[in-house]
Formats: C-alpha cells, structure tokens, sequence
C-alpha cells in the first residue's frame, strides 16, 4: 500500500525574522554629536596629511625663529623671535594639542571597540540561524533521499511485475 506524502522538514520550516541587519547604519544612527565630532578629530589626526602638515608647520615654526633668533643677535634692532630655542611656546602648543586629541582619539576607539563587539554578536546570531537552516535542509535532503529510494523500490517492483507479464505470454 503506496504511504501517503507528507511535507519534509523544509516545507514547514518558519523561518521566523531575518537577523540579518546593517549594524553599521544602525551603530552610526546612534552617535551623538559629540560622537560624530570625536570621530571626524579622530579620522583628521590619524593620517598621513595631518602628520605631514604638522611635521611641515613645525619645521617652519624652528626655522622662522631660529632665523629670527640668529637676526637679533647680529643686529640688535631686528625683530626678535617670539619662541627662541628651546621653543617653550612650541611646547606648550604641542602639549594643548596632545591633552585634547589624546582623550578624544581614545573615545573614537572605545566606540569602535564597541561597534566591534556588536558586530560579533551580530554574527554569532547571523552563523546561529544559519546553522539552524543548514540542519533544515539537510533533514529535508535525507526526507528527499527515502522517497526517491521508494520511487526506485516501487518501480523496480512494477518493472519486475512487467517482466513478468512479458514472459508468460
């Protein structure tokens, strides 16, 4: 007697919500003004032209008053460096930078540790559903396998009955 045919595992599957989500778009609706700002400082003194504008300026703070340091000591009347060596005021100019950029920097990187650690999350959900799925579809590939098997019995079983019907007459 033929078995009734019922759906296999992937046909009543629920595939339920998608997990898949832009966590970028979502971390950057997040970010608070002070954020974005402690961003864009971060993005502006981690590169190579603001290291090399810098490096630029400073090269030209030294020179300009070194010249002028050189002038006023060969001709008292010249106009005096505002910053002789050993640059005191450059110093303190670097010291200010250093003292604001330095925290800032940080909490640009504390924030993307975080976006780092919800990416992860993210994906342990992402690989989780996906693993679930893959179980689906294997169970419905092995659901596949047993009633292709039964075709193939059933018609070995009709084509051995032909053979049958062939060789009596």
């Amino acid at each position: 007697m033929p078995r009734k045919w019922k759906p296999g595992p992937a046909a009543t599957y629920d595939h339920g919500k998608h997990v898949i989500v832009n966590v970028n778009k979502e971390f950057r609706g997040r970010l608070t003004t002070g954020q974005r700002v402690a961003d864009a400082v971060a993005r502006i003194v981690g590169g190579w032209p603001f290291i090399i504008t810098q490096s630029a300026i400073i090269l030209l703070w030294v020179a300009a008053n070194g010249y002028l340091f050189y002038q006023a000591s060969v001709s008292p009347a010249y106009f005096k460096s505002w910053d002789p060596y050993p640059f005191i005021l450059l110093n303190l100019v670097l010291s200010f930078q250093a003292a604001y950029t330095g925290p800032i920097v940080m909490m640009s990187q504390n924030r993307q540790s975080e976006k780092d650690r919800l990416m992860a999350e993210h994906d342990f959900q992402v690989n989780v559903t996906a693993e679930e799925e893959i179980k689906v579809i294997m169970e419905h590939l092995v659901h596949q396998d047993d009633l292709i098997l039964e075709i193939l019995a059933r018609l070995e079983t009709m084509h051995k009955a032909v053979d049958r019907v062939d060789n009596a007459e």
